[in-house]
Parts: C-alpha cells; structure tokens; sequence
C-alpha cells in the first residue's frame, strides 16, 4: 500500500503561492511569513525554517521579492523581504494556476 501524502507534501506545491501571497500585504520577515501562515490558517499550515528560508533565497534569486536588513519588534536585525514587481507577476500567475487546479480536482471530487 502506498503511503499517503504528508500535509508537508502537499504544501510543498503551494509553498510559492503561500508566501508571494503574504507578502502582498507587506514587506515581512522570514519568521513572520511563517508566523502569518499559521495563524490565517488557524495552525493547519506550518511552514518549517527548512522549507521556507530556501523557498525565499530562491524568490530573490528568481527577483520576485527583493531582500534588505531591518529591525524585528525586538531590536534584533533580520532579512525583510518585499515583493517585487516580477513578483506581483509571478503571484497572479501562481493563482491563476491554484484557480486552474482547484477546479479540476473539485471535478472530480464532485463526479465521483
């Protein structure tokens, strides 16, 4: 028997979306992307520190979101990262794509 996808697998798909959609409201750092997912998901969404700091370094790479040094509540100094103009882009293709698939699958979910 196959083992069933873990929450982490399934997010995994979603990581980009999740967070070029946070930071939509707003330049964040990496803790408090993390943080914003949890709560707006009322703890059903954990993004660990091992997905989510890659994912980042390779949104700026890919220059969907752009990174700079500030301060957190407490003074401490941490990345801010801020979505990009390329970033918008990718967002709006990234729920374009969401849209696309959560209707295939409710296709088949509502057939069957």
């Amino acid at each position: 028997m196959k083992k069933r996808p873990s929450k982490s697998d399934s997010l995994r798909g979603a990581l980009d979306l999740l967070v070029l959609r946070v930071l939509n409201r707003g330049p964040l750092h990496g803790y408090a992307i993390g943080r914003l997912i949890r709560e707006i998901t009322d703890d059903a969404l954990r993004i660990e520190e091992g997905s989510l700091y890659p994912a980042l370094y390779r949104m700026e790479r890919a220059e969907w979101v752009e990174a700079s040094w500030g301060k957190n509540d407490n003074n401490r100094r941490v990345r801010i990262y801020t979505l990009t103009r390329n970033g918008e882009q990718q967002l709006a293709a990234e729920l374009a794509g969401w849209e696309s698939f959560t209707q295939a699958v409710r296709k088949v979910v509502d057939s069957v």
